[in-house]
């Protein structure tokens, strides 16, 4: 994953549940990464970027005769993750992967552009679980849940119907 810096501070910064709950995850906190074709190029994988776009194919379970991917998600608002794909052209001409159409997001203290828009733990979670879909991945977004709910309850019913509730 590529966070940028913006991100690092806010309290559910979902790019470090992530980066914690999995164990091939890196976290590249950077606006722009010099080093960029380094973590691209690893032997046995193909890397692509989770990201949508007219481009953008959706992600389908691995095939037998396929190389795994290599996923790489940049996080940040949505103004910010595309600004790392403009800073980081080798990142932008990489082939875009996107989740399925309709998925909602359970984050549910953020007011977001579409109900679409997931959490980049929601996103990672979601297409870890297309790409393997004989693993469970449930327990990556257990923090993601709990920190939601803990914050619920620190508001206090009251404030959160009649701030987050449609």
């Amino acid at each position: 994953m590529v966070q940028h810096p913006d991100e690092v501070k806010h309290a559910l910064n979902t790019a470090r549940f992530v980066s914690l709950g999995l164990q091939n995850a890196e976290l590249i906190i950077a606006e722009t990464i010099a080093d960029l074709q380094q973590y691209l190029q690893q032997p046995g994988y193909r890397a692509c970027v989770l990201f949508p776009g007219e481009e953008a194919q959706e992600l389908t379970a691995y095939q037998a005769n396929q190389l795994p991917l290599l996923l790489v998600v940049p996080d940040g608002t949505w103004r910010k993750a595309r600004k790392i794909l403009y800073c980081n052209p080798l990142l932008a001409e990489l082939p875009r992967v996107t989740l399925p159409a309709g998925l909602r997001s359970r984050y549910r203290l953020r007011k977001a552009l579409s109900a679409e828009a997931l959490a980049t733990v929601e996103a990672v979670s979601c297409a870890l679980s297309i790409l393997e879909p004989d693993a469970d991945f449930s327990a990556l977004l257990r923090p993601f849940e709990a920190l939601i709910e803990g914050q619920i309850e620190a508001m206090g019913a009251e404030v959160y119907q009649r701030n987050h509730v449609d």
